[in-house]
């Protein structure tokens, strides 16, 4: 691999070039500091004392983390003009001390609020594979900077989906991990129950490697796990709807070979679990009513400054009243145990992440559509957000990007038993 900063000015230059492969993938580049973090980098690298795996490593960071010295807009209008922020969120301090290369802010949907990652404000970065489709939110800048090559690991946020729908779309691996492992402070929320921090990558080993450094951990090779003798959960029903028929053949495919290499691959009855979390949210989601609370100024003040899709989504959940808010998070507490109890003989669940091939952003223009399919975009890798469970995101081997989600049981993130068994599948489907 060439120097830190050979690779960042390679980077920086296709910036400046401007094409429509990298237009609206960054809302800010960090040029002065990531030309400082690169050279530093390079120096410890001919010293023989880098900080660790992560250094000298280009890392892009979406645009709701507090960059010290930079505005942070959460991908929107209102905030372009807030002022700079005052010190690093902790998950960028710790990319700083690990000696990564910050790149920049990436682009994102407004306020994190859709998966399907389209901003009138910002404008919408094309997909990596084919610009003229949608990038998957709301983490969308970091999946097409990786995708794309403008960052080698971007860290993003996931409420419903934000770092594994991206990286479906892209063809990249994302990782979302349980709540608590990653510190949020100094992240713009959208969700205090559900908002979770993950990195997006090219292989589980750099996604592996930035996951400790954003848990504060010290750096350590992942287990090596077999697929041989993997007890697989195949959810079926309900998670395997409404989905393309070149999403299901590759997954269909993924599953075939995994039982061909030995794993015990079992259709599992899940769907009173899978479909708990949209039964007990008809009346409003806890996603919509905490973010009323968190924009409930602005939206009485400066609601002409929203994308009027995202404003929508935000006054429904002034409508969700107090007594049932707090009844469906006493279900979802309930239902989490028994949904553990229910897994504990497997050691994880395959699925497809998202049912869709990345549509076309001109086909999203017209408003049902795109709620339709924001909600299909949302449906599989909400529910693992509803549950709390780590989950992580597999491209395949196949010409359009689709994803494999794997989803680990409660705690699998923490021994990073998910990530050693991402990693083996891994080597079965993209051998390298």
């Amino acid at each position: 691999m060439s120097g830190a900063l050979e690779r960042l000015e390679a980077v920086l230059a296709a910036l400046d070039a401007g094409s429509e492969a990298v237009r609206h993938v960054y809302n800010r580049v960090f040029t002065a500091s990531a030309r400082a973090a690169a050279a530093a980098a390079d120096a410890r690298a001919r010293a023989g004392q880098p900080l660790g795996p992560l250094d000298g490593r280009l890392v892009s960071v979406k645009d709701l983390f507090d960059v010290a010295g930079e505005t942070t807009t959460a991908g929107s209008a209102l905030l372009r003009g807030a002022p700079p922020a005052t010190r690093d969120a902790p998950v960028v301090q710790r990319l700083r001390a690990a000696g990564a290369v910050l790149v920049g802010h990436t682009n994102m949907t407004e306020f994190a609020f859709s998966g399907v990652g389209l901003n009138p404000h910002w404008g919408t970065p094309g997909n990596a594979h084919d610009l003229a489709c949608i990038p998957g939110g709301s983490s969308s800048g970091a999946g097409v900077s990786v995708g794309r090559q403008l960052a080698e690991i971007a860290i993003g946020s996931d409420t419903g989906g934000s770092v594994r729908i991206p990286a479906a779309l892209n063809g990249l691996v994302g990782f979302k991990p349980t709540q608590a492992r990653v510190p949020r402070e100094g992240a713009f929320p959208l969700s205090f129950t559900l908002d979770t921090v993950g990195p997006l990558a090219r292989s589980v080993a750099d996604a592996a490697r930035a996951d400790s450094v954003l848990a504060g951990e010290a750096p350590a090779d992942l287990p090596v796990r077999q697929v041989r003798g993997l007890r697989l959960g195949v959810p079926r029903g309900l998670l395997f709807t409404q989905a393309d028929d070149a999403v299901l053949t590759a997954v269909e495919q993924a599953l075939s070979a995994l039982s061909a290499a030995g794993a015990r691959v079992t259709d599992e009855a899940l769907d009173d679990w899978m479909g708990a979390p949209f039964r007990l949210q008809e009346r409003g989601t806890l996603v919509a009513a905490e973010a009323a609370c968190i924009h409930r100024d602005w939206t009485e003040t400066r609601a002409e400054a929203y994308d009027p899709l995202v404003l929508g989504r935000i006054r429904k959940g002034q409508a969700l009243d107090a007594a049932t808010y707090v009844g469906i998070q006493q279900a979802r507490l309930a239902l989490q145990a028994t949904l553990d109890h229910r897994l504990a003989d497997l050691d994880a669940l395959v699925l497809p992440t998202v049912p869709l091939l990345a549509p076309r952003i001109d086909a999203l223009q017209d408003e049902a559509a795109f709620t339709r399919t924001n909600l299909l975009l949302l449906r599989n890798p909400s529910v693992f957000n509803f549950f709390d469970l780590p989950a992580l995101s597999l491209p395949l081997p196949v010409p359009r990007p689709v994803g494999l989600m794997v989803v680990g049981r409660r705690g699998r993130d923490r021994d990073r038993e998910l990530l050693a068994l991402g990693a083996a599948i891994e080597r079965l489907l993209q051998p390298r």
